[in-house]
This record gives structure tokens, sequence and C-alpha cells, in this order.
């Protein structure tokens, strides 16, 4: 299984994208809260073709992500 985990912040995000026994697939980078850096974060991890679970921390701004 595939873990991508989102530090949400304010106006962007950190993600890091691990396999099983924390292999890195991914190296933490940001992303910003815009449509299109949010619109190849979904189609980046829709081609890792392995079941997938996203964990992110419960804020308000995980609103914004909950709309792509």
């Amino acid at each position: 299984m595939i873990s991508v985990g989102i530090d949400v912040s304010k106006g962007k995000s950190t993600v890091c994208i691990l396999k099983e026994y924390g292999e890195v697939i991914s190296e933490p980078h940001e992303i910003n809260h815009t449509e299109a850096d949010l619109k190849a974060l979904v189609e980046s991890i829709s081609e890792l073709n392995e079941e997938t679970r996203v964990v992110m921390e419960a804020t308000g701004q995980c609103r914004q992500l909950k709309k792509i």
C-alpha cells in the first residue's frame, strides 16, 4: 500500500509519498493551493496504480482540497 502524507498549511501543503516500510516514492515537496497544483497532485496520485491512502490533519484548510 502507498501512503500520501499531506501537511496542510495556509496557502500551501507539504506532500510526501511512501511505500510500505518507508520506501520513498516522492520526497517531501510543497504544492500551492491553486487549482493547477491540486489537479496535478490528484493526477500523480491516480497514476500510482496501487492501493493508496491519503493521510492529512483535520483542519479547516482541508475544505479547499475537498473541492478537487
